[in-house]
């Protein structure tokens, strides 16, 4: 998996055994210096790898654009490690002539830690007002077993999450449980960008009638991504926070938490989760 992992010598201390060295497997974590049409915008902490879905997801998820044709090009630029080796860490994305380019009071001048996501948005009103779709339009329907066999499917295919134990997962599925595109990183608000990325290079938006799962919680940014990209569902194994739910409530989104296993919370639009054929 190349820089998506690194091996480091660790020592390993067991109650009734003794001390050993042993090589351990970790989850890779490098700054991505994100640019658009020349000028930096964000540096965040990133998983190397699927760089382009995470800069596209990210363009979307901040508003920017919303449609394939929006993002004209994408490219690594000039960056050395002290090696004098390409490392692959700045990327500028060039946007489609007519295409507003972001106001330089989006710019962010701090590092995004990979544990971020999107900090700062004002209001869930502001949020709801930016969105190019409609929500509370898609009328898909998803069978409560499909949603609970979920978490599993996402994990048997996490691969780097098999090798490392230290990184987050987002997988986008059909509504009948068909995993469409899944993406780790360290960061859950990166895994997200990088699945809405694919999808925006794919020109699947927006992702009607779709759902997304992810490995931790539904935090807020999650919520924000997931309208901002026409998901409809977005489901997760731990707790949403409060702020996560008034948002989905708001923009039309079902939202579910704590799936495990044989049960699944669902705290907004609970009309499209079926149970028993109804």
């Amino acid at each position: 998996m190349g820089r998506m992992t690194q091996r480091v010598k660790v020592t390993t201390y067991s109650a009734n055994a003794p001390a050993r060295s042993v090589q351990d497997v970790l989850a890779a974590e490098e700054p991505l210096e994100i640019r658009v049409n020349g000028r930096s915008l964000s540096i965040t902490m990133r998983t190397p790898g699927d760089d382009f879905d995470l800069v596209a997801g990210f363009l979307v998820s901040e508003g920017i654009i919303g449609h394939q044709e929006q993002l004209a090009t994408m490219r690594f630029c000039a960056g050395e490690d002290e090696s004098g080796l390409q490392t692959y860490n700045v990327i500028d994305a060039e946007l489609a002539p007519g295409v507003e380019p972001p106001s330089r009071n989006l710019h962010r001048q701090v590092i995004t830690s990979s544990a971020c996501g999107i900090c700062g948005t004002a209001s869930i009103d502001a949020v709801t007002r930016s969105s190019r779709y409609t929500l509370s339009l898609d009328e898909v329907r998803l069978d409560v077993g499909t949603l609970l066999g979920l978490p599993d499917i996402l994990l048997a295919n996490q691969k780097l999450f098999d090798r490392t134990g230290g990184v987050h997962a987002a997988g986008l599925f059909s509504s009948g449980g068909d995993l469409l595109c899944l993406r780790e990183d360290v960061g859950r608000h990166n895994a997200v960008d990088k699945v809405i990325g694919w999808a925006l290079r794919e020109d699947l938006l927006p992702l009607s009638g779709t759902v997304l799962q992810v490995s931790g919680r539904a935090s807020f940014e999650l919520v924000q991504k997931a309208f901002l990209a026409g998901i409809p569902v977005l489901s997760a194994v731990s707790a949403p926070s409060s702020l996560a739910v008034a948002l989905a409530e708001a923009s039309g989104l079902t939202l579910a938490g704590f799936s495990r296993g044989a049960r699944v919370n669902v705290y907004t639009h609970q009309e499209r989760i079926t149970s028993g054929g109804h």
